[in-house]
């Protein structure tokens, strides 16, 4: 089992979302690198690396939205690919105008949508009748608004987005600087001790924290 998926990692790592998102507001350079360019203005611009960064952060949890809703595993790929889709159709149009505006609620009411358009699919084949697993599905599928923005905010979904934005950053940074911002932001530990460990002072900790957690607001800023 991966170090991602350990139920004290899960929980810890998306307890700390609201620091690592705030860190460096404000402060993000506007120039024309794509690395100071979050990903939602990237992807208005039709960056297609940019495509591909999100549906690497976001297609493992459009995998786990479908599997909760109870589609079968042969099945997610097409409506994975049809929510990406509709994505690349409507990103012009989202926005975040209140403050309960995310994106991942966005993304959730196009998956939710595409999963019954699915299970309607799988209701009208001449082989299915009343009462059919899919029609039964098609009930436990979440349409109040407050089961909708519990799914799209829940910590376990929180760490998935992070785990992959993470991981898409990871070799931007040099192995060391790495280690101090994860050493410190995700295991807690004192600046002081990385130092030592890593041969460097304490403000250069500091520094390497404050880099890679400004890089992940920058990838995500507008988004999460």
């Amino acid at each position: 089992m991966y170090i991602w998926d350990s139920p004290p990692f899960v929980h810890s790592l998306a307890h700390r979302l609201h620091v690592i998102m705030n860190i460096g507001a404000g402060q993000i350079s506007k120039t024309g690198s794509s690395t100071s360019v979050s990903l939602l203005r990237r992807l208005k611009a039709r960056d297609q690396q940019a495509w591909v960064r999100l549906t690497r952060i976001y297609g493992p949890l459009v995998y786990r939205w479908c599997r909760r809703s109870g589609v079968r595993a042969g099945e997610i790929a097409d409506i994975a690919q049809d929510v990406f889709q509709a994505v690349a159709t409507g990103i012009d149009g989202f926005r975040r105008e209140r403050p309960d505006d995310s994106f991942r609620g966005w993304l959730w009411a196009i998956t939710k949508n595409k999963v019954n358009d699915q299970f309607r699919r799988v209701a009208r084949r001449p082989e299915a009748v009343g009462g059919t697993d899919a029609q039964l599905h098609m009930g436990q599928v979440p349409f109040e608004p407050e089961a909708a923005e519990e799914s799209a905010t829940s910590h376990d979904d929180t760490t998935v987005v992070l785990h992959r934005a993470l991981e898409l950053i990871r070799g931007e940074f040099q192995e060391q600087n790495w280690q101090a911002f994860w050493r410190t932001s995700i295991e807690q530990q004192s600046s002081t001790d990385v130092a030592r460990d890593l041969s460097m002072t304490a403000n250069a900790v500091r520094q390497a924290k404050y880099r890679v957690l400004r890089r992940l607001r920058r990838e995500l800023e507008d988004l999460e």
